[in-house]
């Protein structure tokens, strides 16, 4: 069995474990070179139906989308609705699921602080139980599985910027634990399920990622920004403004998720631009570059809003050869352009 580095409380280790099940028989065919059966959990969602987009460009790839369409929308993957190396079904991850896959990338959660706090039960629910089911689907047809965790699982960090080793500053029982616990769980999950049955897993810790397909006002800081400039709205800025992020587009998180999901390492790896931005920067550059006539507005902060966030993406360029290619100010026209689309407001 081949030996995968891992994190583990700061110190690499090697991690030896069972070896994975074996895998459908159709791998092993003599005859016929069967299509890699990939299902996308969350794949009606923003990031997973970008996924679901580069995965189905290769020609030797078959995608299964499951999703309960709490965030997502099958608009994202109207294109793929008639293709023949495409399924999706309307499904819980909270909820057994049996299929024959060889590979799992598990999306499936609301990554919104306006969601996640709206029925936040649910939401750990899927971080838990949704995973387990997954992980138990992956024991069962030898899968290997690619859970997408968070930055969040750092908390509001006292360590700047956050490497994989860090262990965070989580409030357990603050109103955004049920997706910062959720997922630290869920990385608990996929390391036992690795260590106690072999599980062949990847964990990708992702930092604020943007694009087209966002929610409109779901909450989070640059579809917030867009949406306002765009209908001429004032950009609501919680206090006190000073508070960073750093945003990796879309496409830049697709190729960092299959880049490890293909590769050899277990992870966790960080995968986020690590340009760190305030968010009064930000609303400044989305001002400028969409409605200069819009007005900048200091509002209440929510609880626990993390006052920091870069990642330190060492290990992701090291070991899988991945960097962000897109800057904020390539990235944002083009997510402009499609929220004015969705919005129905074309840019004077």
């Amino acid at each position: 069995m081949a030996k995968l580095e891992v994190s583990n409380g700061g110190n690499s280790a090697v991690s030896e474990g069972k070896p994975p099940p074996l895998p459908s028989p159709r791998r092993n065919s003599k005859f016929l070179q069967a299509n890699m059966r990939i299902l996308v959990t969350g794949g009606a969602g923003f990031i997973g139906s970008h996924l679901v987009d580069k995965l189905l460009e290769k020609e030797t790839n078959e995608v299964i989308v499951v999703d309960n369409y709490f965030t997502g929308s099958k608009e994202n993957l109207k294109k793929w609705v008639e293709h023949p190396r495409f399924e999706l079904i309307r499904h819980d991850v909270t909820e057994p699921l049996l299929v024959e896959v060889d590979r799992i990338y598990h999306l499936a959660c609301p990554a919104s602080p306006i969601f996640y706090k709206y029925n936040p039960v649910k939401t750990i629910k899927t971080n838990v139980i949704g995973t387990m089911n997954i992980l138990g689907l992956a024991k069962r047809v030898g899968a290997r599985v690619l859970l997408t965790s968070t930055s969040e699982v750092y908390g509001d960090p006292l360590q700047h910027p956050q490497t994989e080793e860090y262990w965070g500053n989580v409030n357990p029982i603050g109103v955004r634990s049920c997706y910062d616990e959720g997922k630290r769980v869920a990385e608990t999950l996929m390391f036992d399920y690795h260590r106690q049955h072999g599980i062949e897993i990847r964990i990708a810790r992702i930092f604020n990622t943007y694009g087209p397909r966002m929610n409109i006002d779901d909450g989070r800081v640059v579809s917030n920004f867009i949406a306002q400039a765009i209908r001429g709205e004032s950009l609501t800025i919680q206090a006190p403004g000073t508070q960073t992020r750093s945003f990796c587009y879309v496409s830049d998180m697709v190729d960092g998720l299959i880049k490890l999901m293909e590769g050899e390492v277990i992870g966790p790896i960080n995968i986020g631009n690590p340009d760190e931005f305030t968010v009064l920067d930000l609303a400044k550059k989305v001002k400028d570059l969409m409605n200069p006539k819009v007005e900048l507005e200091i509002v209440g902060n929510t609880p626990d809003d993390p006052r920091k966030r870069k990642p330190d993406i060492t290990k992701a360029k090291q070991i899988l050869g991945w960097t962000p290619k897109i800057s904020l100010l390539e990235g944002l026209p083009l997510m402009e352009e499609d929220f004015r689309r969705r919005i129905g407001l074309n840019k004077n």
